[in-house]
């Protein structure tokens, strides 16, 4: 199976594509409206923190698990534990990638329209009126067709890519939107940071205040840094599985770290600067991309431009994302089952989408099949694949390395392709461990407070 496996064609192109999976609206849309709601540079410097001692250990975790079996989570965890329960923490992975994808092609949606609504002059009626912004984005997602429309507009792009294959459609497609996403965050933020009073936005980024900064900024932080990296649904050990072992697999996590990372703040530049350039509020939440955003782009010169741009930027970061979480269902078909990609990508894009639907019409399109939950199918689908499924999953991945694989079959993985290596047992084990205690905590935390209503984190 294995040599007729296909394979990525270079080593850029699997650091671009793996960085595209990390870089998603996570980075864009997520995380600066968390800095400006938790003090700054101060949440920030958490962040960082975290991506190397949580983030750094679970890709490599990943990458190395899927290298050494070439195969998907699934198969991969069924061929280094065989006959055992460790293949559904496969399973996991692939129902996680499931999940998401239902309620991300939702959102990716929305950022087709609002492209479209830029290219067409639609916000020049919003300037300096964030209230009515927000009137035309609450107005739009709880509709019925209109949100839909644009979802399968964006899972059929999906699906597109993903037929096309490794080479042919993911790698292909990363190496462009990749490098585009970096140039279009540059001329964003110089343009930022060129208007009046756009260096606030710098300071507010990288100018700590830890006295904003609360012990649930803290664990946000420690819980963003996780999810941004794709970890715990798979991803990581699809992408590893198409590696030929001469790939460095330290040195790739260091460059997705690094791009997953730069972006994140190179995003946060362009928006803070802009936003304290035209007096609107950093800490406005998660409105500050679909809301406040439409009403400040129109205040500049050029604004269409400048909001277009930024919203084809945005589709593209969700874009790369979502053709990795939609490659982790594609490959389990084709390497469990024996399907070909075209039919697993065609149906489960076909199932995703159908999903997805009733995740948009809970917004407002009058279906909501968890409103005994007290929250909408969207909501829900969020909240059990972002608090619960994929901790659980990057938890279990360094318990698997720690107790079942074994750190020492780990190690040797993890050294082919390394001329030399700094890295030991003795540092590796530590690291797996750190990743176990804080991911656990993180659980143990979401558990305590929905069962018993006890909230450790204040």
């Amino acid at each position: 199976m294995s040599n007729q496996r296909e394979q990525w064609g270079s080593k850029i192109g699997f650091i671009l594509a793996a960085s595209g999976s990390a870089v998603g609206i996570g980075n864009i849309w997520k995380f600066p409206h968390m800095a400006g709601q938790n003090g700054g540079a101060a949440f920030t410097l958490v962040y960082l923190v975290c991506i190397l001692i949580v983030g750094l250990s679970i890709v490599i975790g990943e990458f190395v698990i899927g290298r050494r079996t070439q195969l998907s989570p699934v198969g991969a965890f069924e061929k280094l534990a065989p006959k055992t329960g460790w293949k559904w923490l496969g399973f996991l992975g692939v129902g996680s990638a499931f999940v998401i994808l239902s309620f991300y092609g939702v959102v990716g949606g929305w950022i087709l329209k609002y492209t479209y609504i830029s290219i067409t002059g639609g916000f020049a009626n919003l300037s300096n009126n964030p209230e009515a912004a927000g009137n035309v984005f609450n107005a739009f997602i709880a509709g019925t067709w209109g949100p839909i429309f644009w979802q399968v507009i964006f899972m059929a792009i999906c699906v597109w890519v993903i037929i096309h294959g490794v080479r042919g459609g993911i790698e292909k497609w990363s190496k462009i939107m990749m490098p585009l996403i970096v140039i279009l965050l540059v001329v964003l933020a110089i343009r930022g940071l060129t208007l009046p009073n756009g260096m606030e936005g710098l300071a507010f980024m990288f100018k700590p205040k830890f006295e904003d900064l609360t012990a649930s900024g803290v664990l946000l932080a420690l819980g963003h840094s996780f999810f941004t990296l794709s970890l715990g649904m798979g991803t990581m050990i699809t992408y590893g599985s198409y590696l030929n072992r001469k790939q460095n697999l330290l040195n790739s996590a260091l460059w997705v770290i690094f791009l997953d990372t730069f972006i994140a703040m190179l995003a946060g530049v362009a928006i803070f600067s802009t936003v304290f350039a035209l007096g609107a509020d950093p800490a406005e939440g998660p409105g500050l991309i679909f809301v406040i955003l439409p009403s400040v782009f129109p205040q500049l010169a050029g604004g269409s431009i400048w909001g277009t741009l930024f919203f084809f930027l945005l589709f593209m970061a969700a874009l790369t994302s979502a053709i990795s979480i939609l490659e982790v269902v594609t490959a389990y078909f084709v390497d469990q089952k024996g399907w070909s990609r075209l039919k697993a990508t065609l149906l489960f894009g076909f199932v995703i989408t159908i999903v997805g639907v009733f995740c948009s019409l809970s917004l407002g399109g009058g279906i909501n099949i968890t409103s005994f939950l007290g929250m909408s199918f969207f909501d829900f689908m969020d909240y059990l694949s972002s608090k619960y499924m994929l901790p659980i999953g990057g938890m279990f991945i360094a318990i698997f390395i720690l107790k079942k694989w074994g750190v020492n079959q780990f190690m040797d993985e993890l050294k082919q392709g390394m001329d030399k290596s700094f890295l030991s047992k003795q540092l590796i084990t530590v690291l797996f461990w750190i990743a176990t205690t804080v991911v656990g905590f993180i659980i143990l935390i979401e558990v305590l407070d929905v069962l018993f209503g006890i909230n450790l984190i204040q």
